[in-house]
């Protein structure tokens, strides 16, 4: 089965979903960091420190990190695993301006590289990284087949493949009471705040198309990553992939 998440774009159908992904960012970056903390309720920083301590074991000094929006992953790369190289990749330049400002602020520059380019059809040599880490972004890739093939196609032989996004809960009730956190109340409280009311809209929506656990080892399998395993996180409203090239 081949996922390309057609029909779940931020606005409407007419125009592809990469370009209307791109101007959602670039419309909600001002607010991002400040509502991840606040819809996650702080949670969310505790996710990708575990997601980054699947690369620990590795130690590895060249990283790519697709979709890096403002950076948070980069910068916590940086200070966790001190690798050699970042390279911090998206196709949103008002991400990637926020992002800018965090790393010169944090004097995290002469580690971190930021670059915009989009992750389906990456701007790099074969075999060129270590590790590749995405946070919440291959469910906006456009072709989630392809992004996965790019980015395996750019790590090394056995390079490590670490992937953070939003799963659905299975557990009863604590599924139906996060359904209502994520269609109801979270669209408000974004709507509100970052002036975008579709924005989160989309969120709720692209989580519920994402093939989530088993089925996005599937496509990890398929798409040629072997190792492949799936840790949930808060009662699967998170969950760590991670695989090997």
């Amino acid at each position: 089965m081949s996922y390309s998440h057609d029909k779940v774009n931020p606005y409407d159908d007419a125009t592809e979903k990469k370009q209307q992904v791109t101007g959602m960012f670039d419309n909600i970056a001002p607010y991002y960091d400040f509502l991840n903390r606040l819809l996650s309720l702080g949670i969310d920083r505790s996710w990708r420190r575990k997601a980054i301590q699947k690369l620990e074991a590795a130690q590895p000094k060249v990283i790519l990190d697709v979709a890096t929006g403002t950076a948070d992953v980069a910068i916590e790369m940086a200070k966790r695993l001190q690798p050699e190289e970042i390279v911090g990749l998206d196709i949103s330049a008002e991400m990637l301006s926020v992002g800018q400002k965090k790393i010169e602020k944090g004097g995290w520059d002469k580690c971190i590289r930021l670059q915009q380019g989009d992750s389906e059809n990456l701007p790099f040599e074969d075999n060129t990284f270590d590790a590749i880490t995405v946070a919440y972004g291959v469910r906006n890739f456009e072709n989630l087949e392809q992004g996965l093939r790019e980015m395996r196609r750019v790590l090394k032989p056995e390079g490590e493949l670490v992937v953070l996004e939003f799963s659905r809960p299975r557990m009863f009730p604590f599924r139906q009471l996060f359904n209502v956190y994520f269609k109801y109340i979270l669209p408000t409280i974004g709507r509100v705040t970052s002036k975008d009311p579709k924005a989160y809209k989309y969120l709720y929506e692209s989580v519920q198309a994402f093939p989530d656990g088993q089925h996005f080892i599937d496509v990890l399998e398929k798409t040629g990553f072997k190792s492949n395993q799936c840790t949930p996180l808060s009662l699967g409203i998170c969950s760590i992939y991670h695989g090997k090239k």
